[in-house]
């Protein structure tokens, strides 16, 4: 049997096709090549068409098969990845309402801000895990309040990866994982959250059938089979945001096991047994794709909304017409430290980490007669990576003490520089694979249908390409480190203005 892995990322869909047999890739392609864009019609907003979605995974589907590297009838199951905390609107017909609200917009923080001071911190930590902050059940509040005729015609509120199904199987489902990512979850009670649903005014009805991660989410509709080349009835049985998936791509699934991802945005994942609570919600807990009732299993996440999406604008600023390896290669001629220029890589919307402050992305101490295009590149890069450290240290504070990372050999993580200066700044040793996103989903398919006995036999194959640690420049780093968190706490507001209800 094949396995297919889909990955519906920021920046483009990638699909991976798998022989369960042996776990290995036999073919991957991304759709578009170029990434795709961001729609921002006003300041802090952010916004992608769910149709686009559609269309690129359809189109990444079809180029896989044209590889004729396997026969398209012999994949048995479909699995899916997506970006996490974006909100999709349907109607009755199934049709998409409006553009997806994504994860990095800013729009619904007053929103969560107000549900806070409602529903009392304390209620939230014990019961939501996490402050509503700026998720899912935030936007949707958004739309209720700014957009009501249009409320009035929602049918279903989904997640891009269960509008993704939707549109394989025709059936709306959901997950305990998806709906923890949304903040429409009560851990304490094991059920939709009434203290969330009774302050926005929502109606528990939208919400779609909610699903185990690995169960059937549907059957491949014999309309989209032929337009595919696949086979009808073939089930999704695997769907996780993107997070929770790359973990699950590195075989992450026990406490105190970590990974770390760095594509367009950065994250630490982190998984534990405890009901972990930061009480400013910097740092947010989310049901993994093994969580139970019985058996808790959660994700601590540290998100960077900007790392590889600066990476990719100081690389068209400073480096256009550069591949990322090229670009990369003029970082490494930079010294550690990249002669004092420091950079802070917080321009993609409000933080979570910095209690959803918008403190925009700075470059500190140019000096023209010293400063290259290759120091801007390096110094970005070093500001990601001490991003991480910044967010780890919130993660210590609240007793986890990861002493190895893992993380796909993919994205920044494919920088000698970038891998490098994390290891060095945060003191972990990182183990990198050869997996992402959309092998991690076609795994995770394999798991849902019953391919693999356990999950242990999915990643019986699984072998590190190479372990970057700590290294001689570590002292270095951790000076240039703290240079860079006091320019990061002269930008952060000494108390923050309590929030007006909306």
């Amino acid at each position: 049997m094949l396995l297919l892995g889909i990955d519906l990322g920021t920046s483009s869909v990638k699909v991976s096709v798998l022989d369960a047999a042996t776990q290995r890739c036999l073919a991957a392609v991304s759709y578009p090549e170029t990434e795709r864009e961001i729609r921002a019609l006003q300041p802090g907003w952010a916004e992608q068409s769910p149709r686009q979605w559609w269309h690129d995974a359809q189109e990444a589907i079809r180029q896989a098969n044209a590889t004729q590297a396997y026969n398209p009838a012999d994949i048995g199951a479909i699995g899916i990845a997506y970006q996490m905390h974006g909100l999709v609107l349907v109607d009755a017909a199934n049709e998409v309402l409006r553009d997806a609200i994504i994860w990095c917009d800013s729009r619904a923080v007053p929103y969560g801000e107000a549900a806070l001071l409602a529903i009392g911190e304390e209620r939230c930590q014990t019961h939501l895990l996490n402050s509503p902050g700026n998720f899912t059940a935030a936007k949707l509040a958004w739309v209720k309040s700014e957009e009501p005729a249009l409320y009035k015609r929602i049918a279903k509120v989904l997640l891009p990866g269960d509008f993704l199904a939707l549109q394989l199987t025709g059936e709306a489902t959901t997950s305990i994982s998806a709906l923890s990512e949304g903040i429409f979850w009560d851990f304490a009670r094991h059920e939709l959250s009434e203290d969330v649903f009774r302050f926005f005014g929502f109606d528990p009805a939208l919400i779609p059938p909610v699903q185990d991660v690995f169960a059937p989410h549907g059957q491949l509709r014999a309309a989209v089979a032929q337009e595919l080349g696949l086979r009808a009835g073939i089930p999704v049985s695997y769907k996780a945001g993107d997070q929770p998936n790359n973990a699950l791509s590195l075989n992450v699934l026990q406490p105190g096991e970590v990974a770390a991802t760095a594509g367009t945005s950065g994250v630490i994942y982190a998984v534990t047994d405890q009901l972990f609570v930061d009480e400013k919600s910097r740092v947010n807990a989310f049901a993994h794709v093994n969580h139970t009732a019985a058996q808790p299993r959660l994700g601590v996440l540290l998100c960077i909304n900007g790392t590889g999406s600066l990476n990719r604008w100081v690389r068209g600023v400073a480096a256009p017409g550069l591949s990322y390896a090229q670009a990369n290669e003029r970082a490494a001629a930079v010294p550690v430290g990249a002669d004092g220029l420091l950079c802070l890589p917080f321009g993609n919307g409000a933080e979570r980490m910095l209690e959803n402050q918008q403190v925009g992305a700075h470059f500190h101490d140019i000096d023209f007669n010293v400063h290259t295009p290759g120091h801007l590149l390096r110094a970005a890069q070093e500001g990601i990576a001490f991003a991480f450290r910044y967010g780890l240290d919130l993660m210590r504070a609240g007793g986890l003490h990861p002493t190895v990372v893992k993380a796909g050999y993919t994205n920044m993580f494919l920088s000698d520089v970038f891998a490098q200066a994390f290891a060095d700044v945060t003191g972990l040793a990182v183990e990198l694979y050869q997996t992402d996103g959309s092998v991690g989903a076609a795994l995770g398919a394999g798991i849902g249908a019953g391919v693999f006995a356990t999950s242990e036999e999915a990643f019986r194959h699984m072998r590190p390409l190479r372990l970057v640690s700590p290294g001689p420049a570590a002292a270095a780093y951790e000076t240039h480190y703290q240079r860079w968190k006091t320019q990061l706490l002269h930008r952060l507001p000494a108390a923050r203005p309590l929030p007006q209800p909306v």
